[in-house]
């Protein structure tokens, strides 16, 4: 028997225990002495909002930090990770949300990367390379081109190298950090097969999520970290929804499908036979003043293509757009905006917000983009600043925070801040809370409720069909860069939008 068979404890018994964790950052606990016990060949789910203490958590774990005090065992040994090598030597891979695929080198040697079989000094056995990283991946239930460049994969394909590296390095506890915030649901199904599969292995697996679904799909156990204490360690099965939300938030936190009675008000927004090569073909809707539509689709569906060709991000190559009355000239940005467009994208952190600029100066960015050249009012920036990070709850220590510094939530307001404060006709929002913990959540859908009922159009993206059914008046459903489907919400329901996702 091999020894990463002679290590694996009894099925059931912990593999790994952190007992009294405390961790501060200058006057910040991030961690009180926390106590957690993560069991063998189980899939345990850690949850909480941003800032609860999840991430720093999962980093000890991993051995890219030292707790202040406590202890940690492993196998049942007391133990002191020094680095995220000393971890991977006791049998622990942790998959941070920011994958570490490296983009130029191709999937097989990414998956072997460190340990690339050799046939002498300095020359790669390719053809053994390419057999190992198969046999890997037949273990996931999953065939790739191995020669293909990382980089040009998915982002849902891009994890299951990550989790083929850590089978070749042996890990019996893998820690995912959030594995399917940027996933759609059906990405998110097939990665659940996968830790299923994982664990009929006999690997335990940790996970760290903000969406509820991932929990009850798939987790035995789910721990609840709140301001850095562990507030509670439960069997899911023993679980309600609306048990684990108060026990995330420390309230009562209920959200249901507001039901309109509201007639829709003029045609705001009019998109027809909108194409462009390769990406969509012939899009045509109306979004109305006052109302929410939103538009569900796989990744690659071709949605958030539109949303970039209507805002002119990118150009159509055919079609057009209309905002109350006024037609648009397609691809330019600048008259989008001027016209009453609004565009929140899909990836914040990259398309959105200027990481090493405050508050105050992401949300009061001179025009947001409509050029021209204007004396800068400082003081008018900042009571717009003020007024936008009271409407929306934005928590930050000041208006001069960094807003790198920020939870992926108080991003997201301060993206929303900056085009409100331009006062539009029609506000496009790809996935409004990706990345978004429960709380922050229900705040953002509230607000785009309140806008709606201003009589402000939405048209929003989401890979979510919860968040779909939950928040539109009207649903649109794309596949393969077409609209296959469109129905009133109160007429939907999950099942039968998800079958026009994926074409049953």
């Amino acid at each position: 028997m091999s020894a990463v068979f002679d290590r694996r404890p009894e099925a059931g018994g912990p593999i790994l225990r952190l007992a009294n964790i405390g961790k501060r950052f200058g006057g910040i606990h991030a961690l009180q002495d926390v106590s957690i016990e993560f069991r063998s060949q189980e899939i345990h789910a850690l949850v909480g909002e941003n800032g609860a203490g999840k991430s720093t958590l999962i980093k000890i774990a991993g051995g890219n930090l030292r707790p202040d005090s406590g202890l940690i065992e492993y196998r049942g040994k007391e133990t002191t990770l020094y680095s995220p090598a000393d971890a991977r030597a006791l049998g622990i891979s942790v998959i941070y949300q920011e994958l570490t695929v490296l983009p130029h080198m191709t999937v097989a040697e990414n998956i072997f990367l460190g340990s690339l079989p050799t046939r002498g000094p300095g020359f790669v056995d390719w053809r053994v390379l390419k057999l190992n990283a198969r046999r890997v991946l037949e273990r996931l239930g999953f065939t790739l081109d191995l020669e293909m460049v990382a980089g040009h994969l998915p982002i849902g394909l891009q994890q299951m190298v990550e989790i083929a590296k850590s089978l070749v390095a042996n890990a019996d506890l893998i820690i995912m950090d959030e594995p399917t915030s940027s996933l759609s649901y059906h990405e998110a199904e097939r990665l659940w097969q996968v830790v299923r599969e994982l664990k009929r292995q006999g690997k335990t697996i940790v996970f760290v999520s903000h969406r509820l679904e991932d929990v009850f799909a798939l987790a035995e156990r789910v721990t609840v970290l709140r301001d850095g204490h562990k507030v509670a360690s439960e069997s899911v099965s023993e679980l309600t929804r609306d048990r684990l939300v108060r026990l995330m938030v420390g309230r009562e936190l209920h959200e249901a499908r507001a039901l309109t009675t509201r007639t829709p008000g003029r045609r705001m927004l009019e998109v027809k036979h909108l194409s462009r090569r390769g990406s969509f073909f012939d899009v045509s809707f109306v979004a109305h003043s006052g109302e929410i539509v939103g538009i569900a689709g796989l990744v690659g569906s071709g949605r958030t293509e539109v949303m970039r060709a209507i805002v002119g991000a990118d150009r159509a190559d055919a079609g057009s757009v209309t905002v109350n009355s006024t037609p648009l000239e397609l691809g330019n940005v600048r008259l989008a905006i001027r016209a009453g467009i609004g565009f929140v994208p899909e990836n914040r952190k990259d398309q959105a917000l200027f990481l090493q600029m405050s508050v105050l100066e992401n949300i009061a960015l001179p025009g947001s983009g409509t050029g021209g050249l204007c004396p800068i009012d400082q003081a008018a920036d900042v009571r717009t600043a003020t007024e936008f990070v009271s409407r929306l709850n934005i928590v930050t220590a000041s208006l001069n925070q960094m807003i790198a510094n920020l939870s992926g939530g108080n991003q997201q307001k301060v993206v929303l801040a900056r085009w409100l404060a331009l006062k539009p006709k029609v506000l496009i929002i790809d996935e409004p809370t990706r990345g978004i913990d429960v709380g922050a959540k229900v705040e953002i859908h509230e607000f785009l409720r309140l806008l709606a009922r201003q009589g402000i159009s939405i048209v929003f993206v989401s890979s979510e069909l919860p968040e779909i059914l939950l928040l539109s008046d009207r649903i649109l459903v794309m596949r393969d860069g077409r609209v296959v489907a469109e129905a009133q919400a109160d007429q939907a329901n999950q099942e039968l939008v998800g079958s026009y996702v994926l074409g049953l």
